[in-house]
């Protein structure tokens, strides 16, 4: 009983000086770790907050990607044999120096004729998750497929007459036979002109170095026009590393925008055409605004001729605000920045 005594009185001397230490140890550790993680986030802020928490990421500056088949698909992007009339290329609706469009509202195909839609641009169109504005094109080689064998776009020849139409030049015979053991196919010429399209990324903007970590490569008033296009919600829709390109949207949330602009067309069933679901009309994929100052008109009907126009717009059917033009000019100095390089020049 003696010893049990001694004990519970030493317990009580002992234990409370235990604790303080114990607390001691406690609050010096989570100082130290406090420290520790300043120092790491100040550390690696411009790696963490600007790479990592920012709603869009950089374009890779390099891509691995066959330079023969970038340099035959080139050639056939470029070259009007792949229509029925020798008289339309690729290039004609997806031109490199126009931005990769043609800056038409709708653009126009074999014998003149109205494709409906407006092209969008071929730039980045390798990073996209789906093509068309409809989506109805997984992949580039899958896209390729329409505008060729389209009698409005490019004649509507089949696979076997473009085989047949290439395999009579000497020179595509023998770039074919250099490059695919199979020589002149289908998927061959579907492969070399995806190749090149994936070629056809514009790293570098401004904006993805401000991404990288050079606060200097934007101005104050860029810095302004980003902070409002995530605050009015843009970034909702328009982000990832092509500012968009990754998502379908409806247009139209907060009004009519087809009854307003009136004169509604097939093409402005979006990817209900696709689906033939009544969810999807109107839906669309979203647009990347990557070197969007280059590609007016815009949206897929291209009724907005100015990014003032389409902002307006934007605001009003998508986000249900009337945006101030002061907001209005300084979203457009931020997409300024999103210009990119091709082959190490800007666009």
């Amino acid at each position: 009983m003696v010893r049990l005594s001694s004990l519970r009185r030493n317990l009580r001397i002992y234990i409370p000086v235990l604790l303080f230490l114990l607390a001691i140890i406690t609050v010096l550790s989570i100082t130290q770790l406090r420290e520790q993680t300043e120092n790491s986030i100040l550390y690696s802020d411009v790696d963490t907050v600007l790479l990592v928490a920012e709603p869009i990421t950089p374009i890779p500056l390099q891509l691995d990607l066959d330079a023969r088949k970038i340099e035959l698909g080139d050639r056939l992007f470029h070259d009007p044999i792949l229509s029925s009339n020798d008289t339309i290329s690729c290039a004609s609706c997806h031109s490199i120096d126009r931005g990769g469009t043609d800056g038409l509202s709708a653009s126009v195909g074999m014998l003149g004729a109205n494709t409906g839609l407006n092209s969008p641009t071929v730039f980045n169109s390798g990073f996209h998750f789906r093509l068309n504005w409809d989506g109805r094109a997984a992949t580039l080689e899958e896209q390729i497929d329409g505008p060729i064998t389209a009698e409005k776009e490019m004649g509507g020849m089949s696979w076997s007459d473009v085989v047949d139409k290439l395999s009579q030049s000497p020179e595509y015979a023998n770039s074919f036979t250099e490059i695919y053991p199979e020589g002149i196919t289908s998927d061959n010429i579907k492969n070399a002109i995806a190749v090149f399209q994936r070629s056809l990324y514009t790293p570098n903007a401004a904006f993805d170095k401000y991404l990288r970590g050079d606060e200097a490569a934007i101005s104050a008033e860029a810095k302004e026009g980003y902070s409002l296009f995530k605050s009015y919600g843009c970034i909702t829709c328009h982000q990832g590393m092509l500012v968009g390109g990754n998502m379908f949207q409806t247009l139209g949330i907060f009004g009519d925008y087809f009854a307003d602009r009136g004169q509604v067309t097939k093409a402005d069933l979006g990817r209900y055409n696709v689906t033939q679901d009544d969810r999807d009309r109107h839906v669309f994929k979203v647009p990347s605004l990557r070197n969007v100052t280059l590609t007016s008109p815009y949206f897929h009907d291209g009724n907005p001729q100015t990014l003032d126009q389409a902002i307006k717009l934007m605001g009003k059917y998508q986000l249900g605000v009337d945006i101030p033009q002061q907001d209005i000019d300084l979203i457009i100095e931020f997409l300024r920045t999103l210009q990119g390089e091709y082959q190490g020049k800007p666009l």
